[in-house]
C-alpha cells in the first residue's frame, strides 16, 4: 500500500523559512516524479514545484522561484521542499504527490498524472 505523508508545516512569520518533507512508504520515491502542490482557503489547488524521476529535472511556479527548493533524500526515501522568505500569500495546505511515469520532465499543471497524494500539511505565514 502506497502512502505519502507530509510533515514540517507550521506557523512562521513573514520572511521566515520552513522545510517540508514528503515521506513515502510502499514505494521507492527516487523512482517517482514528485510534485508539491498547495491549496489556500477559497482557492484551487496549484502546483508549485516538482522533480522528475528520470533526470531529477525540476520546475517551479513563478511565484516561488528563487525562494523554494525541491530536493531528494534518497537514503531516507523522502523529498523536501525548502521554503525561504515566506510571505503571507504562501499560507496554504501543502500536498505532495507521486507519479510513476518515467519522464525527464514534471508537470505543475496536470494533476491527473499524479497517482498518489498525501493528506497535506498546513503552512501559515503571519505578517
Amino acid at each position: 500500500q502506497v502512502q505519502l505523508v507530509e510533515s514540517g508545516g507550521g506557523l512562521v512569520q513573514a520572511g521566515g523559512s520552513l522545510r517540508l518533507a514528503c515521506t513515502a512508504s510502499g514505494i521507492t520515491l527516487s523512482y517517482y516524479t514528485v510534485g508539491w502542490f498547495r491549496q489556500a482557503p477559497g482557492k484551487e489547488r496549484e502546483g508549485i514545484s516538482c522533480i522528475s524521476n528520470r533526470d531529477d529535472n525540476t520546475d517551479y511556479r513563478d511565484s516561488v522561484k528563487g525562494r523554494f527548493t525541491i530536493s531528494r533524500d534518497k537514503a531516507n526515501n523522502m523529498v523536501y521542499l525548502q521554503m525561504s522568505n515566506l510571505m503571507p500569500e504562501d499560507t496554504a495546505v501543502y500536498f505532495c504527490a507521486s507519479d510513476s511515469a518515467w519522464l525527464s520532465y514534471c508537470s505543475l499543471n496536470y494533476e491527473a498524472m499524479y497517482e498518489n497524494w498525501g493528506q497535506g500539511t498546513q503552512v501559515t505565514v503571519s505578517s
